[in-house]
C-alpha cells in the first residue's frame, strides 16, 4: 500500500469516528440530556476524534523511505546519482 493509500484509510478511519462521536452529542442535545456523565463523556470522544483528524491532516507529508532505500522521492525508481 502506497502513502496515498494509507493517509486515505486512516482519514476514512478518524472521519468515522469523528461522525460517530457528533452523532452521540446530537442524540444527547435532542433527548435534553445536556448534563452528568454521559455528556461528558460525548464531549471528550468528540473533541478527541477532531483532534485526532487534525493530527492527521497537519502532519509532515514527508516520505523518509527514499532517503532510506535511494529510490527518487515520488518514484519507484532509483535515483540518479
Amino acid at each position: 500500500m502506497n502513502n496515498t493509500d494509507d493517509y486515505r484509510f486512516r482519514s476514512h478511519e478518524l472521519l468515522l469516528e469523528l461522525d460517530a462521536a457528533t452523532t452521540s452529542l446530537m442524540m444527547l442535545v435532542s433527548a435534553r440530556r445536556l448534563e452528568g456523565s454521559p455528556w461528558a463523556d460525548a464531549i471528550n470522544r468528540q473533541k478527541l476524534a477532531y483532534e485526532a483528524w487534525v493530527t492527521l491532516l497537519n502532519a509532515p507529508k514527508i516520505d523518509p523511505v527514499p532517503v532510506l532505500d535511494g529510490r527518487a522521492a515520488g518514484s519507484y525508481e532509483p535515483s540518479e546519482d
